[in-house]
This record gives C-alpha cells, structure tokens and sequence, in this order.
C-alpha cells in the first residue's frame, strides 16, 4: 500500500474540543494525584486530532495505529475548563505520516494572549497501514 494512492497531504488539519471532567484528571487516571486534567487524556485529544485530520483521505481499508508520540504538558486545565487539541499533518515519509499537535484552554479558563492558552503539544507519528491486514496480524476480532 502506498499513500501516494491517498489523497493524503501534508497540512491536513483537525480540531477536537473537550471540557474536562473528573475520569479525566490526573488522579482519574492514575498519572498523578491532582484534579487536574492529566497527561493521559491530553495524550487521546491529541492522538484523536491526528486521527481525524487524515481520515477523511484515506482510502477504503486503510487506516493508521499510533507508533511515537513527544508531548510537553505544560500548563494545567482544572475540571470544567474546556480543552482544544490541533492536529497538522507535517511530514509524510512512505506510510509514516508525522504530526505537529497543540492543546489550548479555551472558554472562560483561558487567558486573553492565546500563547498564554497552550497547555501542552508537541508530535505524534502514525503508521498507514490495511487496516484487515493490521488485526489479522494482531490476532484479534475487527469490530
């Protein structure tokens, strides 16, 4: 499978909103002991970003499983504050598509400078792959 038989691109862009709740503060999850919004759920905005910014041109069969991610969580969002995670699709080298992410508070929580809003980013990576292939391969049931 080649992705130049997609209409992927570099620069294919997503956005996910969230407000954070209690299951996703760090204590919820296990990643520390504050009700803040904790790195792990940071992590699945960021990685659902990547997910939507190239579903849209993927062909029929294709999808893409997580293979490297580098996130700075850098600012806290307390329970109620609503989240925004950016998605850029940066780099595509054969099936490894590189993205650029960043997470901001928006809504009342956030600041009134939107440098200042950044609560975390940095890049995911994510392989193209035949998705029938991939769980064959992984021994389990596609859903």
């Amino acid at each position: 499978m080649s992705a130049g038989s997609t209409a992927l691109a570099t620069g294919l862009r997503a956005t996910v909103t969230a407000e954070v709740t209690d299951a996703d503060t760090a204590q919820a999850l296990g990643s520390g002991d504050v009700p803040v919004l904790g790195t792990p759920r940071l992590l699945a905005l960021a990685e659902a970003a990547t997910v939507a910014a190239v579903a849209p041109a993927l062909a029929p069969g294709q999808t893409t499983v997580g293979i490297e991610v580098s996130l700075e969580h850098s600012r806290a969002a307390p329970v109620g504050a609503c989240v925004e995670v950016r998605a850029e699709l940066t780099e595509i080298d054969g099936r490894r598509l590189v993205f650029m992410v960043v997470g901001y508070l928006t809504g009342d929580a956030a600041p009134g400078d939107r440098d200042d809003a950044v609560i975390g980013g940095g890049t995911v990576q994510r392989l193209l792959v035949d998705r029938e292939r991939f769980v064959a391969r992984a021994g389990v049931t596609p859903r």
